[in-house]
């Protein structure tokens, strides 16, 4: 269904229309260091690595607009910096010739409260909540689902989706840290105070925006910060609620392909209903030098990433 290694262009067609992504930026103005689990992370790097994508999809003069996938300024940022940081990170998608459709990630989340947060990424927004979708042709609609509309970040302390999140992370994971997988099994082991969920109104609101989209025949893309699919990221990276969200998605035709960012190695699955599942690599984790964005064309029946550098390229053919 994919190659690796380049793509050939799709003999003699034009794409309907081209957009850039990135995911995991997570600058922040440190030294480097790693993850828990020793991986090392660029966290000033990162910023280059942005640069170059922006450079790189204005001299391709054909992209329509730009998805980053969350994590823009990473947790380690030093809390009295985050707001700079996190308007230079803006300020450098500015610098695209076109619109930026930005989500909200965890270490979004660890700098800044929704309140400051969701006007400088421009996130339209009711009551705090970051979900929207938009239609760059009459075919397509993308759908950006909030992955931290029920979390224990982000929210105010005495909020009911905070509330609801540390009920669900108490019964759910016995450790005093909820950011400890220790002796979760499986899937269980998402069950995070780094992941969130999907909530009830959101999840009515996706029903009501596929139920639309089959009606007016769009192709959908479905965008999330965490992965919704267990073949196309480690268990510790999925929405908590990933079942219910496809349970939703699987009522439909519509949706084509899911893309996400947050499980930094990324990855690619086609689940049993042919939707391909695809999991961005992290700018974060680029040595200096390196890279790791690209662009996708869309076309009727597949998209296309060409991948730079550390980012993988892959020919996702769509499902009649």
């Amino acid at each position: 269904m994919g190659c690796t290694n380049g793509l050939v262009n799709v003999q003699g067609k034009q794409p309907l229309f081209s957009f850039g992504v990135i995911s995991d930026v997570q600058y922040a103005d440190i030294p480097s260091g790693q993850s828990f689990l020793g991986v090392p992370r660029y966290y000033q790097h990162s910023l280059l690595v942005l640069q170059r994508a922006v450079q790189k999809w204005n001299n391709l003069q054909k992209l329509k607009f730009v998805v980053n996938f969350g994590d823009i300024v990473d947790g380690f940022c030093p809390k009295d910096q985050s707001l700079n940081a996190v308007e230079k990170i803006v300020d450098e998608f500015k610098n695209f010739n076109g619109p930026t459709y930005h989500m909200i990630g965890n270490h979004c989340l660890y700098n800044l409260p929704r309140k400051k947060l969701l006007p400088l990424l421009n996130i339209p927004s009711f009551e705090g909540r970051a979900y929207y979708d938009f239609c760059p042709t009459p075919t397509y609609r993308f759908v950006v689902l909030d992955g931290y509309d029920i979390s224990a970040i982000g929210w105010p302390s005495d909020h009911p989706n905070t509330l609801e999140a540390l009920k669900f992370l108490k019964n759910k994971n016995p450790n005093l840290d909820k950011n400890s997988p220790v002796g979760l099994v499986g899937h269980e082991r998402r069950f995070l105070m780094f992941n969130g969920a999907v909530g009830t109104e959101q999840m009515k609101w996706l029903d009501c925006v596929l139920e639309d989209a089959t009606r007016l025949k769009q192709k959908v893309v479905v965008c999330c910060h965490l992965p919704l699919d267990p073949g196309t990221s480690s268990p510790e990276a999925l929405l908590w609620n990933y079942d219910e969200v496809i349970d939703v998605i699987h009522k439909y035709n519509c949706v084509k392909v899911c893309i996400s960012g947050h499980d930094h190695k990324g990855g690619h699955s086609i689940d049993s209903h042919g939707i391909h599942h695809h999991v961005l690599e992290a700018a974060l984790e680029c040595p200096p030098g390196s890279d790791a964005f690209g662009y996708m064309d869309v076309y009727d029946d597949r998209l296309t990433l060409s991948g730079t550098d550390r980012m993988e390229s892959i020919d996702m053919i769509l499902k009649p």
